[in-house]
């Protein structure tokens, strides 16, 4: 078997059990208020902040560590133009039957339609691209392993870093997203997996009451 180089856990922090459930207890009261919104302000957003979320993105577990995953984050208001047009035509189609029936009547309750004016409004964009090759380096071109896994896992790092700093968050996915390849200038080889908006909430930005709701611990959880 490979030989493999290895060092000690140096920097893990263990905690006396009952501050183990004050810190989850904490945690979870954080992140409860986390809310997907619609409605953005246009208000600046510090790079340095959105620059330290993806890092913090970039410490996700991955297949074979390869970190399959690139932003392209657009804060150019004319780039935010393009990708508004092109995300409301996809859209529009998605609302005037791709969808089916019975997707729309799942969404209805949400309220959302094809006008996505936020995609202008909001200071950040960030597309979250799959990469199906790659490596531990940039100049790699191997195959990856678990993809989708490993993306979904560094986005829910990235919109819990944007949530922590104080910003609120919208996950996009227009069907079909290839147009952003040619937006973003990145490979076809890269699948673009959510287009993340950033930014602050308006003063008039509301939460669907549907969205509250959320399922019990004994409706999600099986303790064996």
């Amino acid at each position: 078997m490979q030989q493999h180089e290895c060092r000690p856990l140096e920097d893990f922090v263990e905690y006396p059990s009952d501050e183990m459930v004050k810190r989850s207890e904490e945690f979870y009261a954080e992140i409860k208020r986390r809310h997907t919104v619609r409605s953005f302000s246009d208000r600046p957003v510090e790079r340095a902040v959105i620059e330290n979320c993806l890092k913090a993105a970039g410490t996700a577990p991955s297949g074979a560590n390869h970190q399959p995953w690139h932003f392209a984050v657009i804060s150019d208001p004319q780039v935010k133009s393009h990708i508004r047009v092109a995300a409301e035509k996809e859209e529009s189609a998605f609302y005037d039957g791709r969808a089916g029936e019975e997707w729309l009547n799942a969404l209805s309750p949400l309220g959302t339609d094809d006008h996505k004016p936020y995609l202008e409004v909001a200071p950040w964009l960030i597309t979250i691209f799959a990469q199906q090759k790659g490596g531990i380096t940039k100049e790699e071109s191997r195959k990856n392993y678990y993809v989708r896994e490993s993306v979904g896992i560094a986005t829910g790092f990235l919109i819990n870093a944007l949530h922590h700093s104080g910003l609120a968050t919208l996950t996009h996915t227009p069907k079909p997203m290839t147009f952003l390849n040619e937006i973003c200038d990145r490979p076809k080889t890269e699948k673009p997996y959510i287009l993340l908006v950033v930014g602050y909430p308006a003063e008039d930005a509301t939460v669907p009451e549907h969205a509250l709701v959320k399922k019990p611990l004994q409706d999600i959880t099986t303790f064996i």
